[in-house]
């Protein structure tokens, strides 16, 4: 397994596809690992370079000793790319990676060729709630979380009709180290881009989930709207609309790299 020393933390990542091709970043979503991005990695290594890392604190990646911030979580990015000799990339978060993806468009945009937004704001929940949930895993575990996931992250019809698929979502939900979660959660509450976004100038696709309560269609057009040079890609989904739709998740993307 691949691995690379970042900062203070060990990521860990994956790359697959064309060597000689434009590299892709994929970022996983709070909660989940590398491999939530499999449809998508196959569907773009027939032309791409697709670079996967696990965030810090998620799957085999290390938690690291630094506090946890959104500014943290874009420079383990960079750190990435440096390690990698990989000067400029496109760049696909969702959730939590959608976040990331916005410090780097913000902060660090001569490394991006394009950005992609998906199932994410610039303002994800608040605080508070990111607080609570932070002290709930350090105190109960993961349980209480992975509990309740499901019907945030698919819609009701997908959980009954790819219930395997579901299932090794949560499983590795539960699994995940309670305080690498936790310290993300700390970092999504002290998040808040609203002031930056307009910025961004890298040309952004932003990608909604018509169904997601959590970062709704209306967070998109928001993005859209404030982002200089951004088009909104709504699909039949929830939260993880990567999965969901995979299908036209996966058509969207490819056609706005390839534009």
């Amino acid at each position: 397994m691949p691995f690379v020393q970042v900062d203070d933390v060990r990521l860990h990542y994956r790359i697959d596809g064309a060597k000689a091709g434009p590299c892709v970043v994929l970022s996983n979503s709070l909660g989940t690992d590398l491999s939530m991005w499999d449809p998508q990695a196959d569907l773009l290594a027939h032309d791409f370079r697709v670079l996967r890392y696990d965030t810090r604190g998620h799957g085999r990646s290390g938690r690291g000793s630094a506090a946890v911030t959104l500014e943290r979580l874009g420079l383990d990015v960079v750190g990435l790319l440096d390690a990698l000799a990989i000067p400029r990339a496109h760049f696909c978060g969702i959730s939590m990676g959608g976040m990331t993806g916005q410090w780097l468009g913000i902060h660090q945009q001569q490394r991006l060729i394009k950005l992609v937004l998906a199932n994410t704001a610039a303002r994800i929940g608040t605080p508070e709630a990111w607080n609570a949930r932070a002290a709930q895993v350090r105190a109960d575990g993961m349980d209480g979380v992975a509990d309740g996931a499901a019907a945030r992250w698919f819609t009701p019809a997908f959980v009954a009709s790819a219930p395997q698929l579901v299932a090794r979502m949560i499983a590795r939900l539960r699994g995940q180290d309670r305080e690498g979660y936790a310290a993300c959660c700390a970092a999504l509450a002290g998040a808040d881009l609203r002031g930056a976004a307009a910025s961004i100038a890298v040309p952004t696709l932003v990608i909604a989930g018509a169904a997601d309560p959590v970062t709704t269609v209306a967070d998109g057009a928001w993005l859209v709207d404030t982002l200089p040079d951004a088009q909104l890609a709504v699909v039949p989904a929830s939260h993880i609309s990567n999965l969901e739709a995979a299908a036209p998740f996966g058509a969207a993307l490819q056609a706005f790299l390839a534009s």
